[in-house]
């Protein structure tokens, strides 16, 4: 297949694009560089042993779209294109509304005209909200707190009601719980512009001393030793999920709605802990408030991606550690 990456050098879908291109399928990114670095694509390229094309546009751009399609010609399309920092969606949701809820109508009416039907849709586990059980799973009701999570909501209503009103239409909405790591040669991996607002980059920070410090908001949760857990998901294996989803698509699934985590809960601090074992690097850490939103535990039930996609997590978290680190020191 001819896959298009809208937002394809960011840190998921240049992973994904790898990925693919190991699959035996080819790769297409479309990025405005906005949250990614243009040397990106030739690190990919790298690493896969040969070139990939790459367009510079915005996902909002209909014109664009419809030349890309008309030129590229792929059989299906990996949405990734959207910004998606939650405490940033609070204070700006305006911003959050119009690029990541208009980017996906400007990519799908494109699609439409084109005649591309097939799409893989990157969603997130705040879909869900506040937990009412866990782990969780695909069931659980949707209640998005945020705007981040909100916007995530309408274009998984938006493409669903495609796939139920159209059979036509072959859609996968892949639910993210955390994802870390980087690939094993450390030429790509997680690498935002501006300051990060995920643990592990500010983990990075701290542990090759760029910050003084790691900050670790909330001592005081109902978990083992009081700060949040979460599910970290190596970003390798979360790549090879979206083959997966893909590739069931094409042998006619009509719409697929999974989580894409490990199905086991990690503390902040202990992450820290098989950090430090993994790399023999300390981490100097301060304790700090709770922001406001964070939920104490959250974790997935994995079992619907690994019966019906045939996909299972394989990479630990020691991976995670140590791959992020090769990227952090050699970047």
């Amino acid at each position: 297949m001819r896959v298009l990456l809208t937002g394809g050098c960011g840190f998921i879908g240049s992973h994904t694009a790898i990925s693919l291109m190991d699959a035996g399928h080819d790769a297409i990114l479309l990025d405005n560089f906005s949250n990614s670095q243009r040397d990106v694509p030739d690190r990919i390229s790298q690493i896969a042993g040969r070139s990939i094309p790459v367009v510079e546009g915005d996902v909002r751009n209909n014109a664009l779209l419809q030349q890309v399609f008309a030129e590229q010609r792929p059989d299906a399309v990996i949405h990734f294109a959207g910004f998606k920092a939650v405490a940033e969606s609070v204070a700006q949701p305006l911003k959050y509304y119009v690029n990541n809820v208009g980017g996906t109508l400007s990519l799908l009416e494109a699609m439409q005209t084109a005649g591309l039907r097939t799409i893989v849709f990157s969603s997130s586990a705040t879909v869900y909200g506040e937990p009412r059980a866990l782990p969780i799973d695909e069931c659980h009701p949707t209640v998005a707190v945020n705007p981040y999570g909100q916007a995530k909501l309408v274009c998984e209503n938006i493409l669903a009601d495609l796939a139920r009103g159209d059979q036509r239409w072959r859609v996968s909405l892949l639910r993210y719980f955390n994802p870390v790591g980087a690939h094993s040669s450390g030429l790509i991996g997680e690498d935002p512009k501006g300051i990060p607002n995920n643990l592990m980059p500010l983990l990075m920070r701290a542990a090759t001393g760029k910050t003084e410090a790691l900050q670790i908001y909330g001592t005081d949760y109902p978990t083992a030793d009081g700060s949040a857990v979460r599910d970290y998901v190596h970003v390798a294996d979360l790549a090879e999920g979206h083959v997966a989803a893909l590739e069931k698509l094409e042998r006619g699934s009509n719409l697929g709605v999974y989580n894409l985590g490990t199905g086991h809960g990690t503390s902040v601090l202990e992450l820290i802990s098989v950090f430090e074992q993994a790399t023999g690097i300390a981490v100097p850490h301060i304790m700090a408030e709770r922001r406001p939103g964070d939920v104490p535990e959250l974790y997935a039930a994995t079992g619907k991606a690994n019966r019906e996609l045939g996909w299972q997590p394989k990479r630990s978290l020691h991976d995670m550690c140590s791959d992020s680190l090769r990227f952090a020191l050699s970047n």
